[in-house]
């Protein structure tokens, strides 16, 4: 059977990456090292990952962009690493979306100040759905997707009946989730509606703490697996398909809807490797999509989301730091794994 596929739809970002020496205090200075221009958000990120990983594999992006320079940008880079682009469209209602990306050069902690720009009119409209042909269709990021996280009377939020759409041509589904600060009402307001129409859902420690009202982290910082399997399981019961995934620094963890679980260390990465964070999550997404696709197991999955991430971590912007699967995978014995 001829592959048809990964779609990946969701938020297209300009991200003005600087890499500053502190984060100051409100008030205060510090300096700038350096500054650059690099495509991000879930459906640039991921889309360009997955195509790293493997360019035989047939990847398309849907989404949105102004009709302006940082939008075509966005477009010739994901066209120049072999993805289909013929489902971005362009506005002259809204500017590209853009963020400033500040990482501190000694940790790659990051801090983002966003613009949501053409994200926020993305919206079910601009998906042509009869022609939607594709294996497994991923949408990111929710919370950020002004027209999607409306409401619905139906299905609870626009994203949901999207979704539920999709996912009765019989087309495997999932999506992403952005972290934000707050109490999580519109986590369980915006998320939780969308969970019974998701095979896959693939979020970090906080989203999934946010969505489910489980803490994850005892008082003292430290993850405790016992209630990160709590999560994962409460969020099958919300209705999640086929697998849940959480990642976290420490690593992954994956819950099947048959009960397999698993939990995968992420790397011991040495000092002076890591040179920014951002699109690290992204990252591990498209590892775990990839594997998915694959047919990996859950360790082996887990394991190559890992390394995905690990990759990325090399490099200050979201992309330069993915590789083929057989390099990324080569990062497994080159490191060991941390003990938790």
């Amino acid at each position: 059977m001829k592959k048809r596929g990964i779609t990946i739809a969701g938020n297209l970002i300009v991200d003005y990456v600087k890499v500053i020496d502190t984060y100051p205090d409100i008030g205060l200075l510090c300096n700038i090292q350096s500054t650059s221009r690099h495509v991000g958000g879930c459906a640039a990120n991921t889309p360009s990952d997955l195509a790293l990983l493997d360019s035989d594999l047939p990847i398309k992006c849907l989404g949105l962009v102004g009709d302006d320079e940082n939008g075509q940008f966005l477009i010739d880079f994901l066209t120049d690493k072999g993805i289909d682009c013929s489902g971005i469209r362009k506005t002259s209602k809204f500017a590209t979306s853009y963020t400033d990306v500040m990482s501190i050069q000694s940790s790659g902690a990051r801090t983002f100040f966003h613009f949501k720009g053409a994200n926020s009119a993305f919206g079910m409209e601009d998906i042509n759905f009869d022609a939607l042909e594709t294996d497994f269709f991923h949408i990111g990021y929710a919370l950020l997707l002004d027209s999607f996280d409306q409401s619905d009377s139906d299905y609870g939020t626009v994203m949901a009946r999207t979704l539920a759409k999709i996912h009765e041509k019989g087309i495997r589904t999932s999506m992403d989730v952005v972290s934000e600060a707050g109490s999580g009402e519109r986590f369980r307001k915006i998320v939780r509606p969308c969970l019974p129409y998701c095979d896959y859902i693939v979020i970090n420690e906080i989203e999934a703490s946010q969505t489910t009202g489980i803490r994850v982290r005892t008082d003292n910082g430290a993850i405790d697996q016992v209630r990160v399997k709590k999560v994962c399981s409460q969020m099958l019961d919300f209705g999640v398909n086929k697998m849940v995934v959480i990642h976290a620094p420490e690593g992954g963890w994956a819950m099947t809807r048959d009960g397999q679980f698993a939990f995968e260390p992420s790397f011991d990465l040495p000092d002076g490797y890591i040179a920014g964070t951002v699109g690290a999550g992204d990252a591990f997404c498209a590892g775990v999509l990839y594997g998915a696709y694959m047919g990996y197991s859950l360790q082996k999955a887990l394991e190559l989301a890992n390394a995905c991430a690990a990759c990325n971590l090399s490099s200050a912007n979201s992309t330069d730091g993915m590789k083929p699967v057989g390099e990324v995978l080569r990062i497994c014995s080159q490191f060991k794994k941390r003990s938790i």
